[in-house]
C-alpha cells in the first residue's frame, strides 16, 4: 500500500530518512498477513541525532508567541479531519482495529487536538510576596526543553497525539519511538500530519526502533527532561527505574485490571452492554477494559444470561467490515498467549460459559466463572476477548475483589442509586471510577491515569501543564538586601 510505504522512514530533523540499522521493521497487517510496508530502524546515533536537532529547534519555538503555536495545532486539527477517511483505512490495517474502533480512537484524537490548542494559552505565572523588604517574587512556567514520548500499539493515533501535541502546544520539542507493530498509525503518520501543519523542522522527530538496536539509549540520553510511556506496567517499570537514575521525569500510562460492579439494584439491561462494550472493544486490547465483572449473587444468573448471549452474537471477523465487532489481535504471540491463559484457567478449575479459539491472530470471545480463589487471571491484565464473572454478596465483598489486583486504572459501578455507587466508588482504589457507565474513557480535560502498578503521574488538562512544564522562581530586589558578612 503506497499510503504506508510512503511513510515508512525515520523523520529527524524534518527530513524524511530511510534508518541506518543492520535490520527491519517489516510493517504487517494482522488480520490478513499483508506486508504493508518495510522499516530500516534507526540507530543510537540516529537517536542522537533527532534528540540533538530537537534541543536547538527548541529554543527559538520555546520563545515564539503561543497564538502562533496555537495556529500550527489549528492547522494540524484540519488535515486530520480533511484525512479523516484515509487515517481510518490506516487503522483498520495496521492494528486490526474495526470501522468502530477507528472512529472512536479518531473521535478522541481530534477532542485531543481541540484541548492542544487551547492548551498552548494555559501556563499562567504568578507574583507571590516576600518577607524581604523590598522584593518581588516571580514564578514562571517555562517549557522543561524535549519529551520523549514512547506509544504503545492499541490506540497509537490517539496516545501520541495525546502527549505529542500538549508539549508542542507548551512550547517543547519532541522524539517520538512508535511501538514496532503500528510505526505509521503511531509514528510517522503523526509526523506527516505536523509536517503538513507547518511545523518547523526539528520539532517533532520519530523514529521507529527497538530495543534490541538502541538498548536504553532514549531513556539514558541527557537531552530529554520528561518521558512519557504508554505501555505495559512490566516495561513502565524499567523506564521509571531508569528515569529515576539519570534524574529523568517519568510520566506512566500503564496496564489495568479494572472491575465493573453490578450491584443487585442495577438496570441489568444497560449493565450487560455496559460490560461487553468495556470488555471486548478493540478486542479486549484496552488498558481501562474490563477484566472481571463482579455481579451480586442476587441477580448473577439473570445478568450472566443476557451477558454470554450479546457477547456470543458479535460478529468476529475482518475489521474492514463495517459489522465486525471482534477483529484481530496485533499478532499472533498475543493470540496465543490470550488462548493458552484461558485453556489453563479452565485446566485449573474455572468454568468456560464462552471458549473462544483462536483462527490466525483471531481470537473469538471467551465468557470464564467459576474460578477459584487465587487464580493467576483475576489479578492480572487480560489483553485479549476474555470475560470474568465473579459473584460477590454485598458491596463489602465487592470492594474487596475490586481492589483485590496490583493495577488500579479504571472501574465502574452499576446501580439505581447513585449515591450508594458513588460511595463504593471512592473506597475503589482506582484512579477512574464511572457510575451507570463503562470503564472505557478518556476525556481532554479531566486528569487520566492510574493507582499503584496502573502508572505515575496524570495526562489531560491542566495536568498537561503539569506534566510538559516546569516552574521558574525569579526575585527582583527593588531596594537593597542586608548581607551578614
Amino acid at each position: 500500500m503506497s499510503f504506508f510505504t510512503d511513510l515508512a522512514h525515520q523523520y529527524i530533523d524534518g527530513e524524511w530518512r530511510p534508518g541506518k540499522g543492520s535490520w527491519d521493521i517489516i510493517d504487517f497487517n494482522p488480520y490478513n498477513g499483508e506486508k504493508l510496508a518495510s522499516i530500516t530502524v534507526a540507530t543510537a546515533d540516529e537517536v542522537d541525532q533527532a534528540f540533538r536537532s530537537a534541543e536547538i529547534a527548541q529554543r527559538a519555538w520555546g520563545d515564539t508567541n503561543p497564538y502562533a503555536r496555537r495556529m500550527v495545532l489549528e492547522r494540524a486539527l484540519r488535515i486530520v479531519e480533511e484525512r479523516e477517511e484515509e487515517i481510518s483505512d490506516a487503522i483498520v490495517a495496521e492494528l486490526g482495529g474495526t470501522r468502530l474502533k477507528a472512529a472512536f480512537e479518531l473521535h478522541l484524537a481530534k477532542e485531543f487536538l481541540r484541548e492542544s490548542i487551547q492548551l498552548a494559552l494555559r501556563p499562567a505565572g504568578q507574583i507571590l510576596p516576600s518577607p524581604t523588604e523590598g522584593k518581588e517574587n516571580r514564578v514562571y512556567r517555562v517549557p522543561v526543553g524535549v519529551v520523549g514520548v514512547i506509544s504503545p500499539f492499541n490506540f497509537p493515533f490517539l496516545l501520541s497525539l495525546k502527549s505529542v501535541a500538549p508539549a508542542l502546544a507548551l512550547g517543547n520539542a519532541v522524539v517520538l519511538k512508535p511501538h514496532q507493530n503500528t510505526p505509521v498509525c503511531g509514528g510517522t503518520l503523526v509526523a506527516k500530519v505536523f509536517e503538513d501543519a507547518g511545523l518547523p523542522a526539528g520539532l517533532l522527530n520519530v523514529v521507529v526502533t527497538d530495543i534490541a538496536e538502541i538498548g536504553d539509549t532514549l531513556l539514558e540520553h541527557p537531552i530529554p527532561q520528561v518521558i512519557s510511556f504508554t505501555g505495559s506496567d512490566k516495561v513502565g517499570r524499567h523506564v521509571a527505574t531508569v528515569c529515576a537514575a539519570h534524574l529523568k521525569r517519568a510520566v506512566l500510562e500503564l496496564g489495568g485490571n479494572s472491575a465493573l460492579i453490578v450491584l443487585d439494584d442495577a438496570d441489568l439491561d444497560y449493565a450487560v452492554d455496559a460490560a461487553v462494550f468495556s470488555r471486548y472493544v478493540h478486542q479486549g486490547q484496552v488498558c481501562m477494559a474490563a477484566n472481571r465483572i463482579l455481579v451480586d449473587r442476587a441477580v448473577e444468573k439473570e445478568f450472566t444470561e443476557k451477558f454470554v448471549a450479546k457477547v456470543a452474537s458479535l460478529p468476529v471477523g475482518d475489521p474492514a467490515a463495517p459489522d465486525t465487532v471482534i477483529g484481530p489481535l496485533i499478532n499472533a504471540t498475543q493470540a496465543e498467549a490470550i488462548t493458552s491463559l484461558v485453556d489453563q484457567a479452565v485446566e485449573d478449575g474455572a468454568t468456560a460459559l464462552l471458549h473462544g479459539r483462536a483462527e490466525g491472530n483471531l481470537v473469538s470471545p471467551s465468557v470464564l466463572t467459576d474460578l477459584p480463589a487465587g487464580s493467576p487471571v483475576l489479578s492480572q491484565e487480560l489483553f485479549g476477548p476474555v470475560a470474568l464473572i465473579v459473584p460477590f454478596d454485598g458491596e463489602d465483598e465487592a470492594v474487596r475483589i475490586a481492589n483485590d489486583t496490583p493495577y488500579g486504572l479504571s472501574g465502574a459501578v452499576h446501580t439505581s442509586n447513585i449515591e450508594r455507587g458513588v460511595r463504593i466508588g471512592q473506597r475503589v482504589h482506582t484512579g477512574m471510577i464511572h457510575i451507570n457507565d463503562g470503564t472505557v474513557h478518556d476525556e481532554p480535560i479531566v486528569p487520566f491515569g492510574g493507582e499503584k502498578s496502573s502508572g505515575l503521574g496524570r495526562l489531560n488538562g491542566d495536568s498537561m501543564v503539569e506534566a510538559f512544564t516546569t516552574q521558574k522562581w525569579i526575585s527582583v530586589q527593588y531596594g537593597r538586601s542586608q548581607f551578614p558578612f
